[in-house]
């Protein structure tokens, strides 16, 4: 346990004086830093797929689901998208240094509210190789420090990753401590670096509930929560002559990834009850014939027998599997409700042709994004046009939805006189 301390306090200072030095870095360097770290990526594709398979034989060997074996697999075409990625955030105007807002005071003072990094980030993260590139690149352009603790199913992706982004920023000229990935999947140090409040300045945990509530719990420092994503689509009573896009982007949200397992898949659909008489029926088949089991209310069930009915628990399900909840409301109104009482904040959507009904909805879910006629999955900060994102807050302070580089900074007053002073 000793030497676990030690380690997590080393972790830390070294972050912290990283960290300090970044805050200044110019702009050229950190994006030089992320071209490498592209280039390196496409360059050592082989090398990546290989620690990858390790890491997949392994995750087959101990029958982790086939969904999670899904998300933790690399392909050629998604390490070309995390180089990707990484090239389109070094690409980015650099937040840091930006003036948000700029006045002159009525006595002569300047008033200036200024961008500058948050200072040392802690990220946990779960499955997903590439989230160690997204969130490394977007921790450099935003001038934070970061310590990776990824999930141990995917130690030796990790680290080839990891390998990587230090030779990489190294030969930039970024301090070596700019990014660091911890090197033991010991569950006991998680806690103890969770308590590095003088050293971490911001926890983000992006990955399951149980490992978010536990961050949260065990936590001194602030935390940044990625809850899950109980996303919905309302299919509104006003959809003449946009019946198959209806369709398409009810099979859409749900099946265009493997398996349904992300965040940002539907996992409920509300029919008002005069589209559902029209539409409900035919949208369960197309589900059904992608392999996705339809749970339904006792209305929607009248509409469609072959459904499996609905418990309450449903309501509040993030299923992350092929499997989808369908209910008739009777009104906008109910659905608004429904969605803000069961979901979780993440992504919700309407397929509407009313405008007013559209504004209505987006102005009243209380949700990190609204779509309006568009699947849900593309709530993304690649979608976004972020580059990459290091996931999708569903809390209010201080980021909200899609987290790119400027939601890694915090700001500064800056205040210039003339030798002013206050009477």
């Amino acid at each position: 346990m000793e030497d676990l301390k030690d380690y997590a306090r080393q972790l830390g200072l070294e972050a912290r004086r990283a960290a300090r030095r970044l805050a200044v870095m110019q702009d050229s360097v950190k994006s030089e830093a992320l071209r490498q770290i592209a280039t390196s990526l496409r360059a050592e594709a082989e090398a990546l797929l290989e620690a990858n398979q390790r890491d997949v034989a392994t995750a087959e060997a101990a029958n982790l689901a086939a969904p999670l074996v899904e998300r933790l697999r690399l392909t050629p075409r998604r390490i070309e998208s995390m180089a990707e990625g990484v090239a389109q955030i070094a690409s980015q105007i650099d937040p840091v240094g930006q003036t948000i807002q700029a006045y002159n005071r009525p006595n002569g003072l300047r008033v200036e509210k200024r961008r500058c990094p948050i200072g040392v980030v802690l990220f946990f993260y779960e499955s997903r190789p590439n989230v160690t590139a997204d969130a490394a690149a977007l921790c450099i352009k935003s001038g934070n420090a970061v310590i990776l603790r990824g999930g141990k199913e995917a130690m030796h992706s990790n680290t080839a990753i990891a390998t990587i982004i230090s030779r990489s920023i190294a030969a930039a000229g970024l301090p070596a401590a700019s990014v660091q990935l911890v090197q033991t999947t010991d569950r006991a140090l998680v806690p103890i670096l969770l308590k590095q409040r003088d050293l971490i300045d911001l926890v983000i945990p992006r990955g399951g509930k149980s490992l978010i509530e536990a961050v949260v719990a065990e936590s001194t420092i602030p935390v940044l929560k990625h809850f899950d994503g109980n996303c919905h689509l309302y299919v509104d009573q006003h959809i003449d002559g946009i019946e198959q896009q209806v369709i398409d982007v009810c099979v859409n949200a749900k099946t265009s990834y493997p398996g349904g397992a992300v965040c940002n898949a539907v996992e409920h659909i509300l029919f008002h009850e005069r589209a559902a008489s029209r539409l409900l029926a035919k949208v369960c088949d197309a589900l059904a014939a992608r392999g996705v089991q339809i749970r339904a209310d006792e209305l929607a069930r009248t509409l469609y027998p072959a459904a499996v009915p609905a418990t309450s628990e449903d309501w509040t399900t993030e299923y992350l599997a092929l499997i989808v909840g369908v209910k008739v409301v009777r009104s906008l109104e109910e659905a608004i409700q429904h969605i803000n009482t069961f979901g979780s904040h993440h992504t919700d959507g309407i397929l509407s042709t009313d405008r007013a009904a559209c504004e209505r909805f987006a102005n009243e879910v209380d949700s990190s994004s609204v779509m309006i006629n568009a699947s849900t999955r593309f709530a993304d900060g690649g979608e976004y046009g972020l580059g990459a994102e290091l996931g999708i807050s569903t809390d209010k302070l201080h980021a909200r939805g899609p987290m790119g580089a400027a939601d890694l900074t915090t700001y500064k007053w800056i205040v210039s006189g003339q030798g002013h002073v206050r009477g």
